[in-house]
């Protein structure tokens, strides 16, 4: 059953109080007899099994992974052209 956390909006008294998900939120404090407010906290996450981890994605050499993405591949030069293919013009 979870954990519930409320304050009193007149007091400000806190407290934690283990209700079942059924179960009504409480609305008078039982200090003063206010209006109470449910305080939320934020929730603990648990991440399980592989990918999560920044060694997940390492190679087995132990090599570092670069935060900076590589700079995009230039351009191939174009290939010289063949001997043979030169004009018949030029030979003679």
């Amino acid at each position: 059953m979870p954990t519930y956390a409320y304050a009193c909006k007149d007091c400000g008294h806190a407290f934690d109080i283990v209700q079942s998900f059924s179960d009504s939120s409480l609305t008078s404090c039982p200090e003063c007899q206010g209006t109470l407010r449910k305080k939320f906290n934020s929730v603990g996450v648990v991440f399980k099994g592989s990918g999560f981890y920044r060694t997940d994605s390492r190679d087995s050499k132990g090599s570092a992974v670069s935060a900076t993405p590589a700079a995009p591949a230039a351009a191939p030069a174009p290939a010289a052209a063949p001997a043979s293919a030169a004009p018949a013009a030029a030979a003679s």
